[in-house]
């Protein structure tokens, strides 16, 4: 299996497109922290985008940015103004069209998101996303993000026969160019799965603990099969993803079967053995040690938190 798949498809990505800032003359607008995932792509004009403690990035017309929310950011037509409150002006005006500014000056306007995820697994994409991406027009994977959201857009407001299929397929691959577009500016010396899947000796690897994700794998048969000795292959493996290999496998069957828990269509004996255990027992024990709490109180959990219609 594909590992890029697998995990875009765990996370069960959705986007809604929620609102357009226009901006006239000198403006700015904040956002505040929610620890979320905001996307923007700039339709006219220009401004920039700033972060505390980080240089701001000049945003042109076709780029986009994908900001984690996980501190408060700001968009203007330049820096050192006053931003206005985005959720204050939303409340006051009943309106997610944000009109700001001045009656005269350069315009700008832009089309703004939000990415939500299946919380189960959510964790997953915050270890791996950096807090900002900016992809610049000229950049291939531009139109193609462009070109996705605005179908996206055209079938949230026009909805025919398998809508919800086609939104999800949509959002997914949305993430999946986001995520290829990363693979391919990664820093040296950075960690984790998109450096593992950059590396031709670990994602070997990976494909196969993801192809077989409940076989009983060792560190010599992953060696043998990414053609390097035992040791050179341990060390590289940490090296790369930050953590051994039979970690990532027993990381990678947990978050399996936490997606299993929260479908409910399976018995806690049946994922156990999906995911490569032998007995419940023996599942939920690692369960709780990697969780902290066991699998039945999981379900429990997730049920009181989205109580059934």
């Amino acid at each position: 299996m594909d590992p890029f798949a697998d995990l875009v498809g765990l996370l069960r990505p959705r986007a809604t497109l929620w609102g357009r800032i226009k901006g006239t003359g000198r403006w700015a607008v904040s956002f505040r922290k929610r620890d979320d995932l905001l996307f923007c792509w700039v339709e006219a004009g220009e401004c920039r985008l700033t972060r505390s403690d980080n240089d701001s990035v000049l945003l042109r017309t076709g780029d986009f940015a994908f900001i984690r929310t996980s501190s408060p950011f700001c968009l203007a037509s330049d820096s050192g103004l006053e931003p206005e409150d985005s959720e204050a002006i939303v409340a006051a005006t009943g309106s997610t069209e944000l009109v700001l500014g001045e009656t005269t000056g350069r315009c700008a306007t832009l089309r703004c998101g939000r990415f939500v995820f299946g919380t189960t697994n959510e964790a997953l994409l915050w270890s791996f996303l950096p807090s900002l991406i900016h992809i610049a027009a000229d950049q291939q994977i531009s139109w193609r993000l462009r070109s996705l959201l605005s179908m996206n857009d055209a079938e949230g407001q026009h909805p025919g026969p398998g809508s919800d299929l086609v939104v999800s397929r949509l959002m997914e691959l949305t993430l999946l160019e986001l995520l290829r577009s990363e693979l391919l500016r990664l820093k040296p010396g950075t960690k984790g799965i998109l450096s593992g899947l950059a590396d031709p000796v670990i994602a070997k690897s990976l494909s196969a603990m993801h192809h077989e994700g409940a076989r009983t794998w060792t560190v010599a048969e992953l060696a043998r099969l990414s053609g390097v000795s035992r040791s050179t292959f341990a060390t590289r493996f940490r090296a790369v993803m930050g953590l051994g290999p039979i970690e990532y496998l027993a990381n990678w069957r947990i978050a399996l079967a936490k997606d299993e828990l929260s479908r409910g269509t399976k018995t806690i004996g049946e994922i156990a053995l999906s995911v490569g255990f032998q007995s419940s027992s023996a599942f939920s024990t690692a369960f709780t040690r990697a969780v902290g709490c066991s699998p039945k109180r999981f379900v429990r959990n997730r049920q009181c938190a989205h109580p059934r219609d």
